[in-house]
């Protein structure tokens, strides 16, 4: 099986990183290299990431948001393989494995996402909603070729629909994407993360990202010239 890389960035996680960090060590199939790229964190994430003594590449930027991190990420691997995952989700132990399973029997796909459950904080033994399958940088899997080709993840105003416009750029650069029907990660929902709740300015990222989607379909449809 090809070699694998994970991008994990953070922002203000240091309840939830040494977590999520450890479901990514129990991986039935290790990790060649995990990269967490701290977003500007005030809350001493870099510090309890380095408090584990894990074999973790931490890299630190001004806040500028999980789209800008993540890609930051990309960059720096080298691996065949790019795994991401929010800096307060989980990986249950053999999502990579059955990922790279997959990638390995198609050779057509470009990526792989899974399904996932939700589980409120602190109680990651009882997920509370059924599967579903997770569009996200939680459950994705990609070859390399696809971060270089379609560029970066570009964060939205408030913060909300970065990864939605960017899978959306991916199909349409032409690659293809497939979703394992298998619960494979848990989101976690928490009061102050980034996806919890209705917020009106963090939703406006979700308008931004439909109106460029109509744009690039508009450019698609009036062709050259």
């Amino acid at each position: 099986m090809a070699n694998y890389g994970v991008v994990i960035p953070a922002f203000n996680a240091a309840a939830t990183i040494g977590e999520t960090l450890s479901s990514v060590l129990a991986q039935t199939i290790k990790p060649d290299v995990i990269v967490v790229v701290d977003d500007g964190s005030t809350d001493g994430t870099v510090a309890a990431i380095e408090a584990m003594k894990l074999p973790v590449t931490v890299l630190r930027q001004e806040n500028a948001g999980p789209g800008s991190a993540t890609t930051r990420g990309f960059a720096a691997l080298s691996t065949l393989i790019i795994a991401t995952l929010d800096a307060d989700d989980l990986w249950l132990p053999e999502k990579i494995e059955k990922q790279l399973a997959f990638l390995d029997r198609h050779p057509e796909a470009a990526g792989v996402f899974t399904h996932w459950r939700t589980f409120r904080e602190g109680r990651s033994d009882l997920p509370d909603m059924t599967s579903v399958p997770g569009w996200s940088r939680t459950t994705m899997m990609i070859r390399r070729g696809v971060a270089d080709a379609v560029g970066p993840i570009v964060d939205p105003p408030g913060g909300r629909g970065e990864m939605i416009d960017w899978i959306a750029r991916v199909r349409e650069a032409g690659f293809g994407l497939d979703m394992l029907d298998e619960a494979l990660a848990l989101r976690r929902i928490r009061p102050g993360s980034l996806s919890y709740g209705r917020d009106a300015a963090r939703d406006r990222g979700y308008l931004e990202v439909a109106r460029l989607a109509m744009l690039r379909r508009a450019r698609k449809s009036a062709g050259p010239g």
